[in-house]
């Protein structure tokens, strides 16, 4: 399910106050694929409950917020850092 652009416009990352922007099909591979392997974490240093779906990634690359049937979750405390996940991160 896809993010109304209305939201997209108005949503941004709760810490660092960047705007978002949808994650593409190949960063979201490379971000299940790092989720499977063990290599992704939350913020908190927590592992990744499971695969995403769908998802939104700060602009600068650092951070994936996860969206839940069409609901983006954005708390701090469950984003995802991908700064060492170049593939996702667009430096790939």
């Amino acid at each position: 399910m896809a993010i109304d652009k209305r939201l997209l416009e108005i949503l941004c990352c709760p810490v660092s106050r960047q705007p978002v922007l949808p994650l593409g099909t190949a960063q979201l591979a490379a971000l299940n694929a790092a989720v499977a392997a063990g290599r992704a974490r939350l913020t908190d240093g927590s592992e990744v409950p499971g695969p995403l779906a769908e998802a939104l990634i700060t602009r600068d690359g650092r951070t994936v917020y996860r969206v839940d049937d069409g609901i983006p979750v954005m708390l701090a405390d469950q984003a995802i850092d991908v700064s060492g996940l170049d593939d996702v991160a667009g430096r790939g």
